[in-house]
């Protein structure tokens, strides 16, 4: 018999899917934006300025996205708690992240079964909420330099003083780079976990439950 577990509640999973269409929206302006490739005729000479605007518009939300998600950390169910992303606090949580890491390198056959992440996906995230900050800080650094002494420049504007503005743009650029890798990964990874373990990891993230078989536990 099957057990049901109700992991990923509504807020994760909205967190999630306004990250992906962020991660996708921010990127390809942004990409653009470092490299214009898109010749303008005179009926469409604002081609940047559109960029540039729903490149900030997205930027905003993904922040506000990322900011739930954090908030949420602390007050939503054990799956989406922040201790769930540092297992290696944990014995049971290292044996588990060295188990997975054979497994994803070819050299074991054994995984961990999991309500929820699993202890290497896990640490990956947390990695990438680190990313996610990076890109946020570099971001608004970047972009308050168009009003000097304003409210993002105040914030912000201590880390062009630290890596200079070339120094942050280059790093705003790779970390795009990273997290588009990481995209691909998560996809692969979760459809590989999905057929392994046959628990709706992938179904889970649309509709928040996963089935369990009691002695995979």
């Amino acid at each position: 018999m099957l057990e049901i577990h109700y992991v990923f509640q509504w807020p994760v999973r909205i967190c999630h899917w306004v990250n992906v269409v962020c991660i996708i929206v921010l990127s390809f302006t942004g990409f653009y934006i470092g490299h214009p490739f898109i010749t303008a005729s005179d009926s469409a000479a604002y081609v940047m300025g559109w960029n540039r605007f729903i490149h900030f518009l997205f930027a905003y939300i993904f922040c506000i996205s990322v900011l739930v998600r954090i908030i949420w950390c602390f007050v939503g169910n054990h799956h989406a708690s922040w201790r769930a992303f540092f297992p290696y606090f944990t014995a049971k949580g290292r044996k588990g992240l060295f188990q997975m890491l054979r497994y994803y390198t070819f050299t074991g056959k054994k995984i961990t079964y999991d309500v929820g992440h699993n202890p290497m996906a896990a640490t990956v995230y947390s990695v990438v909420f680190l990313l996610y900050l990076v890109q946020i800080g570099s971001g608004f650094a970047l972009y308050g330099q168009f009003s000097p002494g304003g409210f993002w420049n105040g914030i912000f504007g201590p880390l062009l003083g630290l890596f200079g503005n070339q120094g942050l743009r280059l790093t705003h650029h790779l970390v795009m780079w990273l997290l588009i890798g990481f995209a691909i990964n998560h996809f692969y990874s979760a459809w590989l976990m999905d057929v392994k373990e046959r628990n709706g990891t992938v179904s889970g993230i649309f509709g928040g439950y996963q089935f369990i078989e009691p002695e995979d536990l």
